[in-house]
């Protein structure tokens, strides 16, 4: 039995790609306001919650600053990003890998197993036990799957000037235009905090099998 199938495969690496892109070029956007407010409008310091660093030419698309082209790249990019969400719910509900592999029972949830979670990440013990994932990835996997890269879709379709007019509802329910570009912000970096922690936990795993797994499938009964 292959250990990733083939739907998740192909969506981890489009997933990968579009995510890169979009954070990239949402940098050079950043670049172009660095102000972050709540509610409906703010344009001074005085009304900023934060103020976000500059981001170096290197680390952003297209490489220099140039709003109007990485307005381009963003919106090309974020329509497989989103489709690409919509068919992965789609495959998981359909092939049962969500409710298999990373939907949480209530004794998981006790304090004894999550501390035992723990312990064994930080022994950089990774034995699953009888499923695919342990808690901690569960809980990880679900977060990203079902809150962090849905935030992306519902708050870049909110602040979008072309999907705003048609979306009030939704610019209301995120508490006004500038909560929903704010809240666009720290959603890409939890993303890019779960990145960091998910590429550093494959290396210690061994990155070789994990690699090949998510290319080629693996086999779940592999030792």
């Amino acid at each position: 039995m292959k250990r990733h199938a083939l739907s998740t495969r192909l969506w981890h690496w489009l997933n990968l790609f579009c995510v890169v892109v979009l954070f990239m070029s949402g940098l050079t956007i950043s670049n172009a306001h660095r102000l972050l407010y709540w509610g409906d409008w703010g344009f001074s310091r005085q009304q900023a919650w934060l103020e976000v660093p500059r981001f170096p030419d290197w680390m952003t698309i297209p490489g220099y600053y140039s709003l109007a082209v990485a307005r381009d790249w963003h919106i090309l990019v974020a329509w497989p990003f989103a489709l690409g969400l919509l068919f992965m719910w789609a495959a998981m509900l359909l092939n049962r890998h969500f409710k298999r592999d990373i939907a949480t029972s209530r004794r998981e949830w006790r304090w004894s197993n999550i501390k035992r979670d723990i312990v064994h990440h930080l022994k950089l013990d990774f034995d699953h036990g009888d499923g695919k994932y342990n808690f901690l990835q569960k809980v990880a996997y679900g977060l990203v799957l079902g809150v962090f890269l849905p935030m992306m879709v519902f708050t870049g379709m909110a602040i979008s000037p072309g999907l705003e007019p048609l979306l009030g509802w939704m610019v209301d329910l995120l508490g006004g235009r500038q909560s929903a570009r704010s809240l666009h912000f720290i959603f890409a970096f939890a993303i890019l905090g779960f990145f960091i922690v998910h590429l550093a936990l494959v290396v210690l795993a061994g990155p070789y099998r994990q690699i090949r797994d998510m290319i080629t499938g693996g086999r779940i009964d592999e030792a």
